[in-house]
């Protein structure tokens, strides 16, 4: 005949019997049955956010897109800026990238908008300035 208890009497009188349970009068218990997983935890991955937005020409699309941009990345400083893109909302595949993000001499980003004319410069206001300049 079958046990009436709950199964989780049982599961307690089985870990009390294998060994593995706390002593009695305060002793150590015995090493967990189970060990910690073996699987490293997995790295953190980027992700995209699409923000549909409507626009009267491409040109106010991307001014528009360029100011969304920018007041995100002020308000989470995390998000990263120069890999905003824009593009009709119905091709996806014809990204263009919204801001410059050329390499500067000590491995900060240009932070103007893709395509301007003269010296590239660092973010914030102090931004180192480089390139060739208004020639």
């Amino acid at each position: 005949m079958r046990e009436k208890t709950p199964p989780y009497w049982r599961a307690r009188r089985v870990v009390a019997a294998l060994g593995s349970a706390p002593r009695a009068g305060g002793g150590r218990a015995d090493p967990p049955l189970v060990g910690p997983p073996r699987r490293t935890p997995r790295p953190r991955r980027h992700f995209t956010a699409h923000l549909g937005f409507e626009a009267d020409s491409p040109e106010q699309a991307r001014e528009l897109a360029v100011a969304y941009a920018e007041a995100l990345s002020l308000l989470r400083p995390e998000l990263a800026l120069g890999a905003a893109a824009w593009s009709p909302a119905d091709a996806w595949h014809r990204a263009e990238r919204l801001f410059c993000g050329a390499v500067g001499p000590d491995g900060e980003r240009c932070a103007d908008v893709a395509g301007h004319p003269g010296f590239h410069h660092a973010a914030g206001p102090g931004g180192l300035g480089w390139g060739e300049g208004d020639g």
